[in-house]
């Protein structure tokens, strides 16, 4: 329950040993701040808390606000983020907005200051921090710190206070700096929000009289505020790479969100580089539907997981969700093609090997494959995809006529290290048997561009060095560069011990092998693989492509037995092609 009393005692302790002030002041304050209302309200709704709690309050204040639906799909459905927004009414603008994003995020919790708590209808969606003197308790910033590391929302309001009238209009006071300093040690990108809300004049003038006056007042100003409608604005995520600016002040850094979140707000050139929304998932059980119904059953594994082939079939929710999910994948790698979807003009020609988790009901990862021989006939009016990349000679003409390109391969990050993987390999393999034409697999692998230069170099030379092509079958059609001195990194005697060295030297740079080279590497024997050129592509945030063949009748005989004559699978999948 709300109490004046409470808050002041808990707050100001110091006021509990003097009765002859406190008991006036208390007084005053429980008019001010409309205490019977505020507990009448309280009492009326004690079975609610949290959104719905929020929820209660808009609609005793009859308040409504308005965003725009491609705004709002900016808010990533999944994810670490911080959101920053100014605080014009620093009362119902933080519910109004708190309210909103969890219609999105439902996960989002709101940097607040630690009175609020005092609310406590309000506590298992607020995270406090103390605005007053700066001081966050240890236990409190560790709350904060490990709401993001569980890939939450949180709702920060960077000024740390009600904005006040000045000479440009109603504007945050000082940002200080604990979003930033928290978002960039989590490495989570940044959305701005604009709420459009005002105080009342007599609030604006007793704030230039008497700044602490006005703040008393916040609550008497928050019942002005019925019927009121607050229209939102919201911008586009800023990633870390934008406001990662080492030779910036910080001062200036706070000065440049600001501004770019007034930009926001009034329809102007933001300031940061920002990165379009990755688009909201499909209904689950549409999707559902079209695996069942539309798609070939490959299998399906002793953890409740069901392998899919699919087949593309005119506006389907299967093919936008894992559009959706390879965006979500890649961009989490540092690559992707930074639209709302990764779905191009070569995935209606394309085979769709889909992992689906039927406890979850969410797909774990796909692959796609086309047969090489029929895209890449000269009237065929896509082709294949790594052509794009690479220009393929002579010499890949017989690879055609029994070759499976793959590409686009993706686990989706709460799947990762869980043998998604290997599952989705399973499914190659299911195919081949049904297929055996098929003897040799070739597509793009792809290098991220947050690899520094020094590891991109490493990881290149040392796969060109044991896995490069006697005969290359093509070249890139924008080469990465290799430098001479990289290359003398290895002797090429003794694979084995040359691969714990490279696996140390990259790990002391902060950076491990990139999973599909290691995969690739692991399933075939030396002569059974080989990369033919490495290529940078400026359309997948300039990652670096590396192509990769590999003949299947040159897996290891474990690999071999596992995934192409599938002698091993009963006890992980049972097969229903055969």
């Amino acid at each position: 329950m709300f109490s004046v009393a409470d808050v002041i005692y808990k707050q100001y302790p110091q006021i509990a040993n003097q009765p002859v002030l406190a008991k006036p002041l208390i007084y005053l304050l429980r008019q001010l701040l409309n205490e019977s209302e505020i507990k009448a309200f309280v009492a009326q709704y004690p079975h609610l808390s949290g959104i719905d709690f929020v929820e209660q309050v808009l609609d005793y204040f009859n308040v409504t606000y308005s965003v725009r639906d491609a705004e709002k799909a900016r808010i990533p459905t999944t994810g670490k983020v911080v959101i920053i927004a100014n605080h014009p009414l620093g009362s119902l603008d933080g519910l109004a907005l708190l309210k909103m994003i969890h219609e999105v995020r439902p996960d989002v919790k709101v940097m607040a200051n630690q009175m609020l708590m005092s609310v406590t209808a309000l506590n298992n969606v607020l995270l406090p921090v103390n605005n007053m003197s700066g001081a966050t308790a240890r236990q409190d910033m560790d709350k904060i710190k490990q709401h993001l590391s569980n890939e939450g929302a949180l709702l920060v309001f960077p000024a740390g206070e009600v904005s006040r009238l000045r000479p440009q209009g109603v504007r945050d006071t000082k940002w200080r700096s604990g979003f930033y300093r928290i978002a960039k040690q989590h490495q989570a990108p940044i959305l701005p929000m604009f709420i459009d809300a005002k105080n009342s004049p007599l609030f604006y003038s007793l704030s230039m009289l008497y700044k602490p006056l006005s703040t008393v007042l916040l609550v008497k100003e928050m019942f002005k505020q019925r019927k009121a409608h607050f229209p939102i604005r919201i911008g586009e995520l800023i990633p870390v790479s934008s406001y990662t600016l080492p030779h910036l002040p910080l001062k200036s850094l706070l000065k440049l969100f600001k501004k770019h979140l007034y930009a926001v707000g009034f329809d102007k050139t933001p300031l940061f580089q920002t990165q379009t929304p990755i688009a909201l998932p499909e209904n689950r059980a549409q999707v559902l539907r079209e695996l069942q119904e539309q798609c070939e059953a490959l299998g399906q594994t002793s953890d409740n997981k069901a392998i899919y082939l699919y087949r593309h079939t005119e506006s389907s929710a299967l093919m936008r969700e894992i559009g959706r999910l390879r965006e979500v994948s890649f961009r989490a790698v540092g690559e992707g093609t930074l639209h709302k979807r990764d779905i191009d003009q070569y995935d209606p020609h394309y085979f769709h090997l889909v992992l689906w988790d039927k406890d979850a009901l969410e797909i774990v990862g796909a692959y796609r494959f086309a047969d090489a021989a029929k895209l890449s006939q000269a009237q065929h009016k896509t082709g294949l995809y790594s052509a794009t990349l690479f220009d393929y000679n002579e010499h890949m003409q017989p690879y055609f006529s029994q070759g499976l390109e793959l590409g686009r391969s993706f686990v989706q990050p709460q799947y990762w290290g869980k043998r998604s993987l290997d599952y989705l390999w399973v499914g190659i393999g299911a195919f081949i048997r049904k297929y055996p034409k098929y003897r040799y697999l070739f597509g793009p692998v792809s290098l991220s561009d947050t690899y520094p230069d020094e590891a991109k170099q490493l990881i290149i030379a040392f796969y060109s060095l044991y896995f490069g092509a006697p005969l290359p079958c093509a070249q890139a059609t924008i080469p990465y560069v290799r430098k001479k001195l990289t290359s003398t990194q290895f002797n090429g005697d003794d694979y084995k011990t040359e691969f714990t060295h490279f696996k140390h030297v990259l790990a002391n740079m902060g950076y491990a092998v990139p999973t599909l080279f290691k995969q690739y590497s692991d399933i075939a024997q030396p002569e059974g693989i080989h990369y033919h050129a490495f290529n940078i592509d400026p359309n997948f945030n300039n990652c670096v492509d590396g192509l990769v063949m590999v003949d299947i009748q040159m897996l290891k005989p474990k690999k071999y037995k596992r995934y192409i004559t599938g002698e091993k699978e009963s006890s992980t999948i049972q097969n229903n092609m055969i």
